[in-house]
């Protein structure tokens, strides 16, 4: 085996994932695989979702690949360093020239070559991961040539020119779902929640601004793939899979209306509707738009809201009225289709004013699900950037992630952990209230939202 594409999620490493179990299958290295593929590049993809690192070692030491494709973000960054180690200190394992990519290194590159990476790919991968392929096969060569990678050359950090964003997505094969145990992650859906859900990508890029997000793959663009492409795949999938319902994976699903009117005719015409849920911003919904989505099987819209103070949004550069992302969940429920939102506490110069918004407007728009996380800095984001002078926790980079870098806030950090309580027990006591039928659990949502407000003070 040539080339082995792989990541370090292993799910029976997170809590969280298993009280939820909601796994979806690593996307971008299928598409990767098919890039490969359509090249006539031989690889394998080793989905480690359901398997352990020693089952993974072993894979790479039965087949003894050339090149070590790894997949890194976040949550998985701690694991790409310890497989990286390992491969780079045991001659098992051949060892093969190791490959990063991911939005986690794009800046941090230096530090994922220091620990052993041959090389970076920074942006999109398919047409880099080719031709650095090749090169690694050919003896290497010039790779200041490549572009969109970085390597050591005599421990000096050297970064290409950026690669060229693909214009035309129509280009891209479909992403190689053969190549891992789809049934997997079907019947883990099923088993848990009665039905199985896939994931399918229409767009790459974000046109938007927030300042907390993320874009060090894709970029600040918005390039999509053909509307009739797209519910081709979905047919495709109905007949080889037939899943009970799709996620995709875009950031803001109706960005063009155009597209959306496409979209709607051609799955109609080719028979191709699964019950979908997508992301998307408030102020690109419409009443014509929410009809059209219906129609074509979405079940369920995500609205990103992050706060309920105009004020929070405005410092985050959203730029939407906390009024229209209300008044958008509202008449989505009233269409029949489920909501969706995320709230964000803890941000830059939020204040208890801020978090009491935000409870009174969860309560008055009234979506069916929401998330929330405490805010934190990604590197390379305009947050990140703004309050990189007031970082009060700079763990070691090798044994955390981002998440676990803290920053001086309004209040203690603690106080925001309570807060998530306080918002969480406050909006789910006024939802039991209004239905008024469980009297029990009104009193025990109450009784935890009031506690968490008084840790909150105690914790100020």
């Amino acid at each position: 085996m040539s080339i082995l594409l792989t990541h370090t999620y292993y799910i029976y490493e997170d809590v969280k994932e298993q009280s939820i179990m909601k796994p979806y299958a690593p996307l971008g290295l299928l598409y990767i695989s098919a890039y490969l593929n359509e090249h006539n590049i031989e690889n394998c993809v080793f989905d480690s979702t359901f398997y352990s690192r020693e089952k993974q070692l072993n894979t790479i030491k039965e087949q003894q690949p050339k090149v070590v494709a790894i997949y890194a973000n976040l949550m998985t960054k701690i694991n790409v360093i310890t497989l990286i180690k390992i491969l780079k200190s045991d001659q098992q394992y051949g060892f093969p020239k190791i490959i990063l990519g991911g939005p986690d290194i794009t800046y941090n590159c230096e530090n994922y070559l220091k620990t052993g990476a041959d090389f970076l790919i920074i942006g999109e991968g398919e047409q880099t991961a080719l031709e650095l392929y090749n090169a690694i096969m050919n003896d290497g060569g010039d790779y200041k040539d490549i572009a969109g990678i970085a390597y050591l050359d005599d421990k000096k950090l050297i970064k290409t020119s950026p690669r060229l964003k693909m214009k035309d997505l129509s280009e891209l094969p479909l992403p190689n779902r053969s190549a891992i145990p789809v049934e997997k992650y079907l019947q883990t859906w099923k088993n848990n929640h009665g039905m199985s859900s896939m994931t399918v990508s229409t767009q790459r890029g974000c046109p938007y601004t927030c300042k907390w997000c993320s874009t060090a793959v894709y970029g600040q663009s918005y390039r999509r793939r053909p509307a009739d492409m797209v519910a081709n795949e979905l047919k495709q999938l109905k007949a080889t899979y037939k899943p009970d319902s799709i996620w995709f994976v875009d950031d803001v699903f109706t960005v063009s209306h155009k597209w959306i009117k496409q979209f709607h005719k051609e799955v109609i015409e080719q028979e191709a509707i699964i019950p979908f849920e997508c992301i998307t911003r408030a102020e690109r919904l419409n009443d014509k738009v929410l009809k059209l989505l219906k129609e074509a099987g979405c079940y369920r819209i995500w609205i990103g809201a992050e706060s309920g103070s105009q004020k929070i949004i405005d410092a985050m550069d959203r730029r939407v009225d906390v009024d229209v992302v209300k008044t958008a969940i509202q008449k989505t429920n009233n269409l029949g289709i489920e909501t969706g939102t995320f709230i964000m506490l803890g941000y830059p110069g939020e204040d208890e004013n801020d978090i009491k918004q935000t409870i009174t407007y969860l309560k008055a728009a009234n979506p069916t699900h929401f998330t929330i996380t405490v805010a934190y800095p990604i590197k390379g984001t305009s947050l990140y950037n703004e309050i990189e002078d007031k970082i009060t926790v700079h763990p070691n980079w090798e044994t955390s992630t981002d998440r676990d870098i803290d920053f001086a806030r309004t209040y203690s950090r603690k106080f925001y952990d309570y807060a998530v309580r306080k918002v969480v027990n406050e909006v789910n006591y006024h939802k039991e209230k209004q239905e008024g039928k469980n009297f029990k659990k009104i009193m025990r949502y109450k009784l935890k939202s009031t506690l968490a407000g008084t840790l909150m003070k105690l914790s100020r």
